[in-house]
């Protein structure tokens, strides 16, 4: 089988590399990106966690350095995604991103943050309650052209059609980040579900969410609305063992889950981007080329629907859905 190339809208390292690592060098980010490129990820938006003002920037700018400067950034690379600061900071909703740096959205911190980069902040995620969020979204997507996803949010139905009024498209991680318990139907989950303006993506890990929850979810969206993402840290394409992320030590452990050390809490994950392909086709909920789809065709078109088209590359897979050749732009890789 032959098709368009995956594109990762979430990914925070790989193979031993932390995109969040403001010493990030273009050797290792190109380290990771070759890792990848044998996943048959041809295109990827590196995904920096929530940090402060100042963290933050250094990190961007490295990033940014590290794609320039790389053999496979200008081509892998678009733009990056945000995934913080401007989330929920309560108790469960944070997962493992540092509280105490969560804020309302700031369109002006925004700006000051995207300003120097040569390559565009293309997908933010944000919590639509916090103040100023509604507004923020509006101009984000209206004026700057970028994506904005939903994610690490306690709201309701109300606030979720007002957040797609102002232009959010996406949810991110869609049944993660949620703590509990939580009211039976009025909750995060069910409305986001429910948002026919939403797509939603998910961490295919079999982790994150149970097989049987993301086949309900799936169905629920509809493969047309869904989206599949790895979420990595380092320890993806890497062996068991202790990663950095962030300031924070990971620990990937035999059963591929990446947690805070001493704790259930996940961080992150060690999922390659086509093995969560397999995993949707052999669920039965789509066929080869639909399940390869949705970690593809379906996160361009939400870049597309913004202006921004990302080459489609191409991937040979084999009979069992593991890529045989990989093509980005014009590079081509043995992948098998």
């Amino acid at each position: 089988m032959r098709t368009p190339g995956l594109f990762d809208l979430q990914v925070n390292g790989f193979a031993g590399v932390d995109f969040n690592d403001a010493a990030l060098t273009a050797e290792a980010l190109d380290h990771a990106l070759a890792a990848m490129l044998r996943t048959g990820v041809i295109a990827c938006l590196p995904t920096l966690i929530t940090a402060a003002p100042d963290t933050l920037a250094s990190r961007l700018h490295a990033l940014d350095r590290a794609v320039a400067g790389s053999r496979l950034g200008p081509t892998m690379v678009p733009g990056f995604h945000l995934e913080g600061p401007f989330l929920n900071g309560a108790e469960g909703y944070a997962g493992c991103h540092p509280r105490q740096c969560m804020m309302a959205p700031d369109v002006a911190l925004l700006d000051r943050l995207a300003a120097p980069l040569a390559r565009p902040v293309l997908l933010i995620t944000v919590a639509p309650e916090l103040d100023g969020a509604l507004s923020f979204i509006e101009t984000q997507t209206r004026v700057r052209g970028r994506v904005i996803a939903l994610g690490h949010t306690a709201a309701r139905r109300e606030t979720i059609a007002a957040a797609c009024d102002a232009g959010a498209t996406l949810s991110t991680h869609l049944g993660n980040a949620l703590p509990q318990p939580q009211p039976k139907f009025d909750n995060p989950l069910m409305a986001q579900l429910a948002e026919d303006r939403l797509a939603a993506s998910f961490i295919g890990d079999g982790i994150h969410v149970p097989p049987h929850a993301l086949c309900v979810m799936i169905r629920a969206k509809g493969l047309s609305r869904c989206v599949l993402v790895s979420d990595a840290v380092a320890a993806a394409g890497a062996a068991p063992g202790r990663y950095r992320f962030a300031d924070m030590t990971v620990e990937r452990t035999e059963d591929g889950a990446v947690r805070v050390p001493g704790t259930a809490r996940l961080a992150g994950s060690a999922l390659t981007l086509d093995d969560a392909v397999r995993r949707v086709a052999a669920l039965g909920l789509a066929a080869p080329e639909g399940a390869v789809a949705l970690a593809g065709a379906h996160p361009r078109a939400l870049l597309a629907a913004r202006g921004h088209r990302i080459d489609p590359g191409e991937v040979v897979w084999s009979a069992d859905l593991r890529p045989l050749r990989v093509r980005a732009g014009e590079v081509s890789v043995e992948a098998a």
